[in-house]
């Protein structure tokens, strides 16, 4: 792996220009990027934290993963996969001779992502939070 150009986007991330190497870096730097992008080495960017890269954030000429964006979007992939697991849960709900039941489901489901949800907020990297979540 070479190099890319990053810099700061809109949402507050890293936007990362692959050059295909038909043109030099610095034509490319000129040509095609704001100002503000600067040259590094691919090997710098962060290793397997693709599921953070809006949690990535350049500063100081490197680019790091933000932990509490971090957090954040662990928090949302939490709730979507609680979600899911509440929903066949939900119909039964409104049936009075399993609702009973059904709540008693939810509840181990909402114990279940208090755990994780707590794990989230005391994780101090991002792979903390991937093992929170049981994301590889």
């Amino acid at each position: 792996m070479g190099d890319v150009i990053v810099w700061p986007n809109e949402i507050g991330a890293v936007t990362i220009c692959y050059p295909t190497g038909e043109l030099p870096l610095d034509e490319v730097l000129a040509k095609d990027c704001p100002a503000g992008a600067i040259i590094i080495s691919a090997l710098s960017l962060p290793q397997n934290q693709g599921v953070f890269f809006e949690a990535w954030e350049l500063n100081n000429g490197s680019v790091a993963v933000n932990l509490e964006k971090a957090k954040q979007i662990g928090h949302t992939i939490r709730r979507a996969e609680r979600a899911k697991e509440f929903a066949p849960l939900d119909i039964k709900a409104t049936i009075p001779a399993e609702a009973a039941a059904a709540e008693a489901a939810r509840q181990v489901i909402r114990d279940k992502y208090s755990a994780i949800q707590s794990q989230i907020d005391a994780a101090q990297s991002p792979d903390e939070i991937k093992a929170a979540l049981g994301i590889n």
